[in-house]
């Protein structure tokens, strides 16, 4: 059974879970080509060995097998905090699909399975995960925790975003942000799942917002989600087209050629500028086109996490 066939059986999301570990499964098993070597087989269960920690835990089996050293894990530890936050405005809804694929994701639906197999891979790890969902109000907040009732909580609120069709609902990233930043009293792994389409005065305060998050000691990590044939690249026939603006209805008529060149490179100036903003702020920034596969995500989890132990 492969994740393309369940993917196409599934209706909306409803078997995100599943497509969720298959995704982590299918990671996991290229993990021998990654600086992960070794951690692969047992990452549910052992975290790596820190110079000066006591070694009356470490698998001294799992030793013999990597060469690494590897302490093992119990079921009362919780090693880490995560909070993923998912922008769920009418622009994260492109494409609109009437059915998804792997290969045929929108922003959200690709953000959703992302932020699903982060949860798994943080379920196995036994940690504690929030989520917040947010358009033109604030949709859905869950602090972190790390039971199983409360992950399925999440996969179903993640889901119900997917199959939700909202329409011209902007966004104010930098106010939920904020609120964010108040509610959570403990360093902790933030995620923000986001396109980043907002006006320059948007962009100044969202900055603020994640400056916010770093003054109160959180790691936080931009998945900046974006369609890279379209949105990008522009990638439409030279045929007459009428353009929306899915949040505000504005829309104008064109033939992509014309603009295409100017387009393309006023987008790229943006995104190099976010990335700019993000190194002076000390943000991850990670760039996640929707045609690529989640291998960069869950990498950048990975990295995180074990700079963050």
């Amino acid at each position: 059974m492969n994740l393309q066939s369940e993917l196409n059986k599934a209706e909306g999301f409803k078997n995100l879970e599943l497509l969720a570990k298959q995704v982590v499964e299918g990671f996991v098993a290229g993990m021998h080509k990654s600086p992960f070597h070794g951690f692969s087989a047992e990452f549910a269960e052992h975290k790596i060995y820190n110079q000066g920690e006591s070694t009356r835990h470490i698998d001294w089996k799992l030793f013999a097998k990597t060469d690494k050293l590897y302490t093992k894990r119990y079921d009362d530890e919780t090693n880490l905090r995560c909070h993923i936050i998912i922008d769920n405005s009418s622009s994260m809804h492109y494409p609109e699909l009437k059915a998804f694929s792997i290969d045929h994701l929108n922003k959200i639906a690709f953000s959703a399975l992302a932020a699903a197999s982060m949860m798994h891979i943080l379920k196995k790890q036994r940690d504690a995960v929030g989520l917040s969902i947010y358009s033109d109000s604030y949709d859905y907040y869950a602090p972190e925790k790390g039971s199983e009732r409360h992950h399925q909580m999440l996969i179903n609120h993640l889901s119900e975003a997917v199959v939700s069709k909202p329409k011209m609902r902007r966004t104010e990233t930098y106010k939920y942000l904020h609120e964010i930043a108040e509610k959570i009293h403990r360093r902790s792994m933030i995620f923000l799942f986001t396109d980043m389409f907002q006006t320059v005065e948007d962009d100044i305060k969202l900055f603020e917002a994640l400056r916010h998050l770093k003054y109160n000691k959180h790691e936080v990590i931009l998945f900046h989600v974006f369609d890279g044939e379209k949105e990008v690249n522009f990638q439409f026939d030279n045929q007459p087209k009428r353009f929306i603006d899915v949040e505000t209805g504005e829309s104008i008529n064109l033939y992509a050629d014309s603009i295409k060149d100017s387009y393309s490179h006023a987008v790229n100036t943006y995104f190099e500028a976010i990335k700019l903003k993000c190194a002076q702020y000390k943000i991850t920034y990670v760039e996640a086109d929707i045609h690529k596969k989640f291998n960069n995500i869950l990498t950048t989890y990975l990295l995180e996490r074990q700079k963050f132990a």
